[in-house]
């Protein structure tokens, strides 16, 4: 199925570019994923190959797989057998825990110790009736720093896990139609993170029938995945935010693009640059780099 494919490529992805980091950070580290006895557990054996892989394992650090699922009584063993096979020492260890997701995360971030060390949190409720509780998010919030990336189910809104303890927070729908579809969420508290993670969604190779929503586009234009997607979708909310706000300099503009957009920083300024050629918005003063001190003002 491709939106199961593009799911596990962006998780493969944020993977590879957070647990090095992560390991440099601290000498533990954390990585829980959710439901991992959906898909038959083949999203979390990608993830533990992932991880088997790491360097950083042979020079003393330590990191921990938690796989939380409904019946992980086979799920944990293929887990083990992925990690022997790839030759992963001592330094990674892997923890299963049956009895659903919902209930047992925080149970399972006790049992790994996961207060204060560096944590990410897989969480893909995407085809289940019901999207993860608030607090069952807020628990992962323990780590330091934290961050987790949730595929809700379509049609369920991100606003709520707004309250979970991450600052700073993203969503793109994944649109295989006009229904709505399964909703991609990430949340942390780093500014450099949520733009590292933005890379990745539009670095994702694009699969047949899948392209992004973006949820504040009322229009709910879908968009292509690609390194310059199309600029329709962040024109409208740029406008709508200025109409709301009024004169925003082109610094707010890229933040607001960042957190609260399906888009990068970066794409607020090639944006914007098209809107100021169209002569929809204006800019104070007239000539110069477009930096982030320059004042956007709809015409």
């Amino acid at each position: 199925m491709s939106v199961t494919t593009v799911k596990r490529e962006l998780l493969i992805r944020h993977l590879e570019a957070w647990a090095p980091a992560a390991l440099h950070r601290g000498r533990r580290a954390i990585y829980l994923h959710g439901y991992a006895d959906v898909d038959g557990g083949v999203t979390a054996e990608a993830a533990i190959r992932v991880l088997a892989d790491l360097p950083d394992l042979a020079r003393g650090r330590e990191l921990s797989m938690v796989a939380v699922g409904d019946d992980m009584t086979t799920v944990t063993d293929r887990l083990g057998e992925v990690q022997h096979q790839a030759g992963a020492g001592a330094g990674l260890s892997v923890l299963g825990i049956g009895g659903g997701t919902g209930a047992r995360v925080g149970v399972a971030l006790q049992a790994a110790g996961a207060t204060r060390v560096p944590l990410l949190g897989f969480l893909d409720a995407g085809t289940e009736s019901e999207p993860p509780a608030v607090p069952t998010v807020a628990a992962l919030a323990a780590g330091r720093p934290a961050e987790v990336l949730l595929v809700l189910p379509p049609g369920t809104p991100a606003a709520p896990y707004r309250d979970a303890g991450f600052p700073l927070l993203t969503a793109a729908e994944l649109a295989t139609g006009e229904e709505p579809g399964q909703v991609v969420v990430f949340a942390t508290g780093s500014g450099k993170s949520l733009e590292s993670f933005k890379e990745a969604l539009w670095a994702v190779d694009e699969f047949a029938g899948v392209r992004f929503r973006d949820p504040g586009d009322p229009e709910r234009h879908p968009i292509d995945i690609s390194l310059q997607p199309h600029p329709g979708p962040l024109r409208r909310e740029i406008l709508a935010y200025l109409a709301e706000v009024g004169p925003a300099t082109v610094s707010d503009l890229r933040t607001f693009t960042l957190t609260e957009t399906v888009y990068r920083a970066a794409d607020a300024n090639r944006v914007l640059h098209l809107m100021l050629d169209a002569g929809v918005v204006a800019r104070r003063p007239e000539h110069g780099r477009l930096g982030g001190d320059v004042l956007i003002t709809p015409v």
